[in-house]
């Protein structure tokens, strides 16, 4: 039985309109693990995307290091948690990046990357090793020489100036349907009602073996 891997997301408040959006559009509702109801034809261009369900990485999905378990993984997002002030993303807009979609802060703050680079940085030390299969998985070959290097020393290229604040909405599409996609998926954010993005907790997600990631534990913000 292959091992566990965790990631550490930004998810949106339970219950909120921006949750709502997320899971719907997906079609999957990673606290619960059950399925979600999509509009007509986005279970075709999100099948991807939904098996780590809605959200935004912090800290990529990663194996934990020998000697290293969940419990441990825990206390330490609990120790960042409790000193850390929410973080205030703003408002957000649906954009391509690349061939998919994604729901992007409109003005990032310096607040989001430095909290962002904290995440990476905290976890590190509980992350195992990429095996050469998990390494040519994020295709180096495409990356820039210092997304390569930071690849090879965080396990994952899009940290610290790499870094870029996204929730996926799509896999990647045909350049010929991006338009169609980027416009309903526009409207649809709009009238879900969905105001600024704050992020107010940690969520720890945790996949077992081809299973869509779960909601194992969110922790909230205590810090002023």
């Amino acid at each position: 039985m292959s091992e566990p891997r965790y990631a550490i997301y930004a998810l949106p408040e339970p219950g909120s309109a921006l949750d709502a959006f997320g899971r719907a559009v997906l079609g999957y509702d990673s606290a619960s693990g059950e399925a979600v109801p999509q509009p007509p034809g986005l279970a075709e261009v999100t099948a991807g995307a939904r098996v780590y369900g809605f959200h935004g990485t912090l800290k990529a999905p990663m194996r934990l290091a020998a000697g290293v378990d969940e419990a441990a993984l825990l206390a330490r997002a609990e120790r960042l948690a409790a000193a850390h002030p929410p973080v205030e993303v703003g408002p957000l807009a649906v954009a391509a990046l690349g061939r998919f979609l994604a729901l992007v802060p409109v003005a990032p703050p310096p607040a989001l990357g430095l909290f962002a680079a904290e995440c990476v940085a905290a976890f590190e030390p509980l992350r195992a090793p990429l095996t050469e299969a998990e390494r040519t998985k994020r295709r180096p070959e495409r990356l820039s020489p210092r997304a390569r290097a930071l690849l090879d020393a965080w396990g994952y290229p899009h940290v610290f100036e790499e870094f870029r604040f996204h929730m996926t909405l799509t896999d990647a599409l045909p350049e010929a349907a991006q338009a169609d996609w980027h416009a309903r998926l526009s409207e649809a954010f709009r009238d879900s009602g969905a105001g600024p993005l704050t992020l107010r907790s940690l969520g720890i997600l945790r996949q077992d073996g081809q299973a869509p990631f779960r909601l194992l534990k969110r922790i909230h913000f205590e810090g002023g």
